[in-house]
């Protein structure tokens, strides 16, 4: 009676795979699960890719009215005084919150790496392809968490200070004025500030890229505002609202990168998801038919024998 029990409740997928071959393959209810689950996550992935398409045209629209911003900026700095090779630099290395997007958040954190450590064969290129002067004890602040999680591994003692919940959906002035403000009341002494962000080369394609920023300093020093008479807080008030300008340009066109990278992300995901159902549906397939065709033998061979 108990040696019954136990072959009725025996799982049909041992016949498929076996008695031999039972600990080796997986039975049919393992694929039928795992099959399960993968179809659950191709649905999970197609989805996010269509709210990614969904939010990448207001995403680039945004991208579009922030250049002007960036473009304002670099007609003041245009007629200012460049910055010296000495000067003491503050980086801000911008990434988000959200993960699920490829390497987009790595390769500002890499380009960061890089930079620090002196590498002359990728050196960080700024708006107009020419490298930045970077010192090793340079100060860092970092928009968002998942370049935070990056770069406390090695450049911890360079971080001074991090953001996160930033441009939650797309970012505002509101967002970059808020940032300008705290990074002029941290204290941290620099004369310039370098923004480190990925650039939206097309709908496939970023590379990380860095604007300078110059500060109160750098505008007072450029001959071309020596020639007009302006109160003393006019310089500081400029470079403050060049700041913030910057950082909303920065901002709005890493948002952009970020969401045309979780649309490729996901839709690769999706290909992904299709070809192991694929694979799964026909192992799933030729284990069962193997299941029956050796339950049609068992019964014959008793039959025959009756």
């Amino acid at each position: 009676m108990f040696a019954r029990r136990a072959l009725t409740r025996a799982p049909s997928g041992l016949s498929a795979a076996g008695p031999g071959n039972a600990r080796n393959m997986a039975t049919l209810r393992e694929i039928e699960l795992r099959l399960k689950s993968v179809k659950n996550i191709e649905k999970i992935t197609k989805s996010m890719k269509m709210i990614a398409s969904t939010k990448l045209a207001k995403a680039q629209r945004a991208m579009t009215a922030g250049k002007q911003y960036g473009i304002a900026n670099s007609e003041v700095f245009a007629n200012s005084t460049s910055a010296s090779s000495d000067s003491t630099k503050l980086f801000v290395v911008i990434s988000s919150d959200k993960g699920l997007c490829g390497g987009i958040h790595s390769s500002v954190s890499k380009a960061t790496r890089r930079a620090f450590a002196g590498s002359a064969e990728s050196p960080l290129l700024n708006d107009e392809k020419k490298p930045v002067d970077v010192d090793s004890a340079s100060p860092i602040m970092i928009i968002g968490d998942k370049s935070k999680a990056q770069l406390l591994r090695t450049m911890s003692g360079n971080i001074r200070m991090t953001f996160n919940q930033i441009g939650r959906d797309v970012p505002t002035f509101a967002d970059a004025a808020g940032v300008a403000d705290l990074i002029i009341k941290s204290g941290v002494p620099h004369d310039s500030v370098v923004i480190v962000y990925n650039k939206f080369v097309s709908a496939i394609s970023y590379e990380p890229t860095a604007i300078e920023v110059r500060g109160e300093a750098g505008l007072k020093a450029s001959e071309g505002f020596k020639a007009y008479e302006m109160e003393d807080d006019f310089t500081k008030d400029l470079a403050e609202f060049s700041l913030a300008n910057a950082l909303f340009a920065a901002l709005v066109e890493a948002h952009a990168c970020e969401i045309s990278a979780r649309r490729n992300a996901m839709d690769n995901a999706s290909k992904n998801a299709s070809d192991m159902i694929s694979s799964l549906q026909m192992k799933y397939n030729r284990g069962r038919q193997a299941a029956i065709t050796n339950e049609l033998v068992d019964i014959i061979t008793g039959a025959s024998a009756l």
